[in-house]
C-alpha cells in the first residue's frame, strides 16, 4: 500500500517536472517538487528525518558555490569577454552551435556538466536572443554537450566522482580512455542537431553582434579567474569538490569592492529549492524499496557481458536517475570478469544516458529552469527529439570503444 502510494505521488511529482507544469495549477518545476515531497511527508511515506536524509548536501553546496563563481564572474565582466571572443570566431548559426558545444564539452570535463551549464545557458541565451536565432537547438546543445564531456573525468559529473571513490583507477588512466569517448560524443551531438533543426543550420552566414557593453573590473577579473583556476587544479588533484568550491566562494566574497548583496541577486534560489524538492522525491522510492525492486529484477541482464551491462545501466539512470544507479551498481562491478572496464562502462553508459531525456540529468533540468527564468520554454518532448538519437549514438560508440 505504501508502495502504491509512494509510486504515485513521486509519478505525479515527476511528470510535472517533465511537462513544467500541472493543468490547472499555478506551479514551477520547483513548486511541484515541493508540493511533491510534502505530500509524501503528510502521507507517512517519509520521515522528516528521512527527507532530510535524501537531499544531497554535497551537490546543493556545490551548486550554491558555482553560482557564487558565476555571480563573480558576470559581475566583474567575464561574461562580456567570452562574447567578445565569440564574436571574432562566429560567423554561422553551425559555427555558433559548434562553438557553444565545444566549450560546455571543455568546461564540464574541468568544471562539472551542472558548473558548465550554470555559467553557460545565461550566455546562449542572450546571445541567440540578440541575433534573433532559435534557442531551443543551442540550449539542447549546451544540454547533451555538458553531459557528454563530462564523461572524460572523474570530476566531470557526480556519478564518476562516486566511481572514482570506489574504482581505485587512476584519474590519468580513466581520462586516456573516456575522453576519446567524449570527443566522438561532442561531435554526434553537433551532427544530430544540425539534422534534426535544417531550417535553423542552413548555410548562412551571420555577423554576430558586438556584445553589449560591459563593464569590466580588472581585480575583480583576475581574482575570479585565479580562484577559478585553483579550483579546477583542486578537482585534479582529488580534493572533495563541494568542499573546494565552498572555499573559492567564501574567497571571493571577501572583498571589499563588490557589495556581496549583488551576488546573492543573481543566484538562482528558486533552482536550489528545486533540486532540495527533487531529491526528497526521489528519495522516496529507495526509502519504499522501489528502486532495489526494480534493480533485483534487472541484475539477470548484468551477467550477460559488458554490452548487456551497459544497456541495463543506461535503463536503469532513466528510472532512477543516474546518481543512484550508479550507488546500486557500486557492488555489482567487482564481480565481473573484467571489472576495470566495467567501471568505465558504467561511467559512460550512467553518463550518456542521461541525454535520452529532459529527466535524465540535472544538467537538463538546470538549461531548463534557467531558460523558463528567461521566457524560452525547454518542453519534455522537444528535448527528446534531440535527445533520444544522441543517446543511442553515443551509448553505441561508448560501448564499441570501450
Amino acid at each position: 500500500m505504501e508502495s502504491g502510494m509512494t509510486v504515485a505521488i513521486v509519478g505525479a511529482t515527476l511528470l510535472g517536472v517533465a511537462l513544467g507544469r500541472w493543468p490547472g495549477i499555478r506551479a514551477d518545476r520547483a513548486t511541484i517538487c515541493l508540493i511533491g515531497a510534502a505530500a509524501l511527508l503528510a502521507s507517512g511515506v517519509l520521515t522528516l528525518e528521512q527527507a532530510f536524509a535524501g537531499i544531497d548536501l554535497a551537490t546543493i553546496t556545490l551548486l550554491f558555490s558555482m553560482m557564487v563563481l558565476n555571480s563573480r564572474l558576470q559581475l566583474a565582466g567575464g561574461f562580456g569577454l567570452v562574447s567578445r571572443g565569440l564574436v571574432r570566431i562566429v560567423r554561422g548559426p553551425r559555427t555558433l552551435l559548434a562553438a557553444i558545444i565545444g566549450l560546455a564539452g571543455a568546461l564540464a570535463a574541468l568544471l562539472v556538466n551542472d558548473t558548465a551549464v550554470v555559467m553557460l545557458t545565461p550566455l546562449v541565451l542572450d546571445l541567440t536572443r540578440r541575433l534573433q536565432r532559435h534557442a531551443i537547438p543551442y540550449l539542447i546543445g549546451l544540454a547533451t554537450a555538458a553531459n557528454v564531456g563530462s564523461v572524460a573525468t572523474f570530476t566531470g559529473n557526480p556519478q564518476n566522482m562516486l566511481i572514482g571513490s570506489a574504482s581505485g583507477l587512476t584519474y590519468a588512466g580513466f581520462t586516456a580512455t573516456l575522453a576519446p569517448v567524449a570527443l566522438l560524443g561532442l561531435v554526434s551531438c553537433w551532427a544530430v542537431i544540425i539534422v534534426l533543426w535544417r531550417d535553423e543550420f542552413r548555410a548562412v552566414r551571420f555577423v554576430m553582434p558586438e556584445p553589449a557593453r560591459s563593464i569590466i573590473l580588472p581585480r575583480e577579473l583576475r581574482k575570479a579567474l585565479l580562484v577559478t583556476a585553483a579550483l579546477s587544479v583542486a578537482f585534479w588533484l582529488g580534493v572533495p569538490i563541494a568542499g573546494a568550491a565552498l572555499i573559492a566562494a567564501g574567497a571571493l566574497l571577501f572583498t571589499r569592492r563588490l557589495n556581496p548583496v549583488r551576488t546573492y541577486r543573481l543566484i538562482d534560489w528558486n533552482l536550489l529549492v528545486f533540486f532540495c524538492g527533487l531529491f526528497v522525491v526521489v528519495h522516496a522510492l529507495e526509502v519504499a524499496g522501489v528502486t532495489e525492486h526494480i534493480v533485483r529484477l534487472l541484475e539477470p541482464l548484468t551477467r550477460h557481458g559488458l554490452v548487456a551491462f551497459g544497456m541495463v545501466v543506461a535503463v536503469v539512470s532513466n528510472l532512477i536517475s543516474n546518481v543512484p544507479a550508479v550507488m546500486v551498481f557500486l557492488d555489482v562491478v567487482p564481480a565481473l570478469d573484467d571489472p576495470a572496464r566495467g567501471w568505465r562502462v558504467l561511467a559512460a553508459a550512467s553518463t550518456l544516458a542521461g541525454n535520452l531525456t529532459l529527466l535524465g540529468s540535472v544538467a537538463n533540468l538546470i538549461v531548463a529552469e534557467i531558460a523558463a527564468r528567461h521566457g524560452v520554454t525547454l518542453s519534455f518532448r522537444a528535448y527528446l527529439r534531440a535527445g533520444l538519437p544522441i543517446t543511442v549514438l553515443t551509448l553505441a560508440l561508448a560501448l564499441l570503444w570501450l
